[in-house]
């Protein structure tokens, strides 16, 4: 532990004997210091000589805020200006574009005869800067909106430098207000085919909806009336009392036929009468109908005594026949308009939600329209605006000109470098090589060494001519162990 902490406050007056002597060890090692700084210096004027100097002309292109307010022109879907840039740029920087100025104004003549035309391009395309400038819309809010952008180029001599800013400058104001009309177009063309398609679904919708309504007409218009359902069973009993007379006419005729002396209507009426009885009871309408047959029968047959003609039993019974073919065909309608309404009932309900689900969609259709309409009609304000140039856009404020000195090299910069560097290098270099030798110099170093006070100091007191040694000696003389002793002792 004791070892260790002598150790320690050994190195620190080390250290402190360092520190105190630094004037004496700069200015014994001087050469150490200058030599590395001139070298500096010598190699920082030489770079500002060598560097070719590089010349930049700019340009200020300030964005243009629309002259009409947002409810005339409306949001027609123009690009945000910093998009529309990034896009200019990517059009303006793109090789037929870059080659193009490479040949017209004749760039980088040396490196195109040791170079690939790619690294050419690509170094013409780091030459160009488009940068915008911004500002905060307000206090409260984090957004900002770009005012103005600046376009610079990069190049050795000044005049071709300005030329290809202002050929540059051109093609993004060219194709900013291209792109600008060439949008708003096809925004307003791209509407004008949304609205002629919509039409032609709403045409198609209405269509739909009308024949669905002819076609199920009745069915709507019969749904919403009670069916008042007839008695088919009349046209039965009718139908049968038909039948029934005619039965006892060609009893009668045939009666008639064999000469029989009874009358013959009295005898069909009686004929019709048994025969009733024995189907239905006294009570029944055609036993009543038959009894009173009989009882007219036997009117007729008191009144008049003589047969009546067969002719007229014929008749008699072609008439019923027709009458049982209208009862039937009556019978047979009425069935069958029961039987639509019942079929219109159970339709309706369909019919009905077809023609809602069709009215729906074409409402929602006539939505759209009139929303693509309300746009269109801004989009044509919007072209109209561009083409009058009342939207935004980029106006010149700074064209560029022809750059008076090169932005680089900074040659004083470069100078201050160099010398700064040469210095701070020296530096290093004389208190490294002090660290290394660790020459004796005083009686703190003696002590550290061995520990012990010395008992005296004696000067050395070197004659004139005899203590003057070449310069190199002086540098590098220190090396040896016996100019280590001697600068200890002094």
């Amino acid at each position: 532990m004791m070892d260790r902490a002598i150790a320690d406050e050994q190195e620190m007056d080390g250290l402190g004997n360092l520190f105190a002597h630094i004037p004496t060890i700069l200015w014994e090692r001087r050469w150490w210091i200058v030599l590395p700084t001139l070298v500096g210096l010598i190699a920082a004027v030489a770079a500002t000589l060598l560097i070719k100097p590089v010349y930049q002309s700019t340009a200020l292109m300030l964005v243009q805020s629309r002259q009409l307010p947002a409810e005339v022109t409306g949001d027609w879907g123009g690009e945000v200006i910093d998009r529309r840039i990034a896009r200019i740029r990517q059009q303006v920087t793109s090789r037929p574009d870059l080659i193009s100025l490479i040949e017209k104004h004749g760039l980088y003549s040396d490196q195109r005869h040791s170079e690939p035309l790619s690294k050419v391009i690509e170094a013409m395309r780091k030459s160009i800067t488009l940068t915008p400038s911004m500002v905060d819309l307000s206090a409260g809010r984090s957004d900002e909106q770009t005012i103005a952008f600046h376009l610079g180029f990069d190049y050795s001599e000044p005049v071709a430098a300005q030329a290809v800013a202002q050929d540059l400058m051109d093609r993004i104001l060219k194709l900013d207000a291209a792109g600008n009309v060439e949008q708003a177009t096809n925004t307003v063309q791209f509407l004008t085919e949304q609205a002629t398609s919509l039409e032609g679904r709403i045409r198609e919708v209405q269509d739909q909806i009308a024949q669905v309504t002819t076609s199920n007409g009745q069915i709507l218009s019969e749904s919403g009336v009670t069916i008042m359902s007839g008695n088919p069973g009349s046209y039965d009993v009718q139908i049968a009392a038909l039948q029934r007379d005619n039965a006892n006419l060609i009893i009668q005729k045939n009666a008639a036929e064999s000469s029989d002396t009874r009358d013959p209507a009295v005898r069909s009426a009686e004929a019709g009468l048994a025969a009733a009885r024995a189907r239905y009871a006294e009570t029944h309408p055609d036993v009543m109908l038959a009894k009173q047959a009989l009882e007219k029968a036997k009117e007729l047959a008191a009144s008049n005594k003589s047969k009546l003609p067969l002719s007229t039993i014929d008749q008699q019974i072609a008439f019923n026949n027709s009458q049982i073919e209208r009862l039937s065909a009556a019978k047979a309608q009425d069935l069958a308009s029961l039987n639509a309404q019942l079929a219109a009932q159970s339709r309706a309900p369909l019919v009905r939600q077809e023609i809602s689900a069709l009215q729906n969609k074409l409402s929602g259709l006539n939505d759209q329209y009139q929303n693509v309409q309300t746009r269109l009609t801004t989009a044509r304000a919007g072209v109209k605006a561009e083409d009058e140039q009342m939207a935004e856009r980029l106006s010149v404020v700074e064209p560029p000109i022809v750059p008076d000195e090169p932005y680089w090299p900074n040659r004083l910069l470069i100078v201050a470098l160099g010398l700064g560097g040469g210095l701070g290098l020296g530096l290093v270099l004389a208190l490294g090589l002090e660290v290394l030798l660790s020459p004796i110099r005083g009686p703190d170093a003696i002590v550290a060494i061995t520990g012990q006070k010395p008992l005296g100091m004696i000067p050395v007191i070197a004659p004139p001519e005899t203590d003057q040694p070449g310069r190199l000696s002086r540098i590098f003389g220190s090396f040896s162990p016996l100019a280590r002793l001697k600068m200890g002792s002094r």
